[in-house]
């Protein structure tokens, strides 16, 4: 059991006593990966299939020496999740493996049913699903037999799934009802001792006119996860070859949403497939080409627990889930996995309390000029490569910021133009800064194209933004009366959300709100909106924050 110092404690038994007397709306709980690396206990061309519910387990598919034909499924076991995957694997023998290909398996979370793909004899179409048992865990698997209908039919039907009470199986089949060469389908059933139902297509949120393949479940049921096959065509949003996709759900007993990119850190511009989740949540596993060949690849999952986003993890993320508390999905929903649970509660202070006080590196973070330089041209990039040319002739104040240092510009002629930021281009983002000035009209922010995103309307000083197409939103707080103010601008993908010292003051729908060409700070591209006053700490995010 994890041990927190008396500080961590005391915040957790203030949030406590605090929870009973707010309560606030919901949004999405948000996380991320590290970065990945080769996974080494499963050779090249191999691939993890599932993990035991208890992480003791590995099954994975294999073309090696002493198997039963072609490829067939392995395990490697551990004594304790503690340790490091390694030992010699073993067969699972001709009960369950055949001369043909066997793959794709999924354990039950009594680990007393496996679930596969297989093409031996005896299958209604040309990939069928299969299914063994056994009494005990320490049993030896018993003969596989077809599932047969409803779930096997003359089309090819793969990638078997089952959810941790066993009352789902989800799938992946190219029969004639759907939505593409190959959709999602759940079969379902009361208990355990009852038949499965009728297949059902997950439908178009779902399926799209591509080829939804190689799915898996998180351990809770609420992450459904999927990649594109090697030969169809990709979907749109994408990050080059073949992504990796998630559909979430707010609890076991509502539909799917949407799919969401799984992002640039696990999609490169090659192919990456096979997403997996380890059974503690923590770890995230996929099949990739971006290597020499084709190998399995993990990377850390991260909760986001920087909600605010000014890169600390204090006081105000546990008073934001105090504020939260008893609700649904939120972005304080962050535990007892990265993505919530669908409530805020005591699971979510514990995840946090492991990040009060420390470094934390967020990559979701695509862009942060600090200001921080005591002289020069460049105004460094700390979160990327995108360091920023100052142009004209701002002075620095090393001691003069908010955080730090900042740039104070002169309204004249000074600002500071930045490279592209390309993730502005596919998704929701947050741009926020700390400003002091004095100047109706001045712009913080615009983006390449004319486009002002932070600015200060012309008339009373108050905070706006403009998009591509001219059309403003308008808030009624005042930010040129010379005191240090955050500003920020956030778009979910449907809404457009300015915010000024933590508080949402203007909202309005908008559902096209994407650039992804350079920003220039302190000016817009039309004359006379150069910025007079000082900009301190400028952020960049791919994803939504409330600051």
């Amino acid at each position: 059991m994890k041990r927190f110092n008396d500080s961590k404690i005391m915040l957790l038994v203030l949030a406590f006593v605090l929870a009973l007397m707010f309560t606030a709306g919901s949004a999405y709980a948000d996380f991320t990966f590290g970065e990945p690396v080769k996974f080494g206990p499963v050779a090249g061309g191999e691939a993890i299939d599932c993990f035991s519910y208890d992480g003791l387990v590995m099954y994975f598919e294999a073309d090696r020496p002493g198997g039963q034909g072609a490829w067939d499924l392995w395990v490697l076991r551990r004594a304790s999740v503690e340790e490091k995957w390694s030992g010699a694997a073993q067969n699972l023998g001709p009960a369950v493996n055949s001369p043909q290909k066997d793959e794709f398996a999924s354990i039950s979370a009594d680990g007393l049913t496996l679930y596969f793909t297989s093409t031996r004899v005896g299958e209604y179409g040309g990939l069928d699903i299969w299914m063994t048992k056994r009494q005990s865990k320490n049993d030896v698997w018993g003969q596989a037999v077809n599932m047969g209908p409803p779930v096997c039919s003359s089309a090819n039907e793969i990638n078997p799934w089952i959810s941790a009470d066993s009352l789902e199986l989800y799938f992946s089949s190219s029969r004639s009802d759907g939505y593409g060469y190959s959709d999602i389908y759940v079969t379902r059933r009361a208990t355990t001792n009852d038949p499965w139902s009728e297949t059902e297509n997950l439908g178009p949120v779902v399926n799209g006119t591509y080829n939804e393949v190689w799915l898996s479940l998180s351990p809770d049921g609420l992450l459904l996860l999927f990649s594109e096959s090697e030969e169809e065509p990709t979907r749109p949003g994408g990050y080059g070859g073949h992504d990796m996709w998630m559909a979430r759900r707010a609890s076991l007993s509502v539909p799917w949403q949407a799919p969401v990119n799984l992002g640039p850190m696990v999609n490169g511009p090659g192919g990456d497939y096979i997403p997996r989740i380890s059974a503690d949540g923590r770890t995230f596993y996929f099949w990739s080409n971006r290597g020499a060949g084709h190998d399995v690849w993990q990377a850390p999952i991260i909760p986001i627990v920087d909600f605010n986003g000014d890169g600390q993890v204090d006081g105000k993320e546990v008073l934001a889930i105090v504020e939260h508390w008893g609700q649904g999905t939120t972005l304080c929903d962050v535990g007892p996995f990265a993505w919530g649970d669908g409530i805020v509660d005591f699971e979510d202070l514990i995840v946090l309390a492991e990040y009060i006080g420390k470094d934390i590196v967020d990559s979701t973070l695509i862009a942060h000029w600090d200001l921080d330089e005591t002289e020069g041209s460049t105004a460094n990039d700390s979160a990327n490569d995108n360091n920023a040319s100052v142009m004209g002739n701002p002075v620095w104040r090393p001691t003069g910021g908010k955080v730090g240092g900042a740039l104070q510009f002169d309204g004249i002629d000074d600002e500071v133009v930045t490279q592209p930021v390309p993730a502005l281009a596919q998704g929701p983002f947050s741009i926020l800064a700390w400003v002091i000035g004095g100047s109706p009209g001045g712009v913080v922010i615009c983006e390449e194209g004319g486009a002002d995103l932070l600015s200060t309307n012309p008339v009373d000083g108050t905070l706006m933004t403009s998009s591509a197409d001219q059309i403003p939103l308008l808030s009624q707080a005042v930010v040129t009366d010379w005191k240090w103010h955050r500003i920020g601008l956030v778009w979910d993908g449907k809404n457009r959300i300015l915010y000024v010292d933590g508080q949402e003051v203007a909202r309005d729908d908008y559902s096209t709100l994407t650039s992804g060409g350079g920003l220039t700070i302190g000016s817009g591209e039309v004359a006379g909106t150069f910025f007079s006053g000082l900009i301190d700490d400028v952020r960049v995010y791919n994803r939504t924050v409330n600051p």
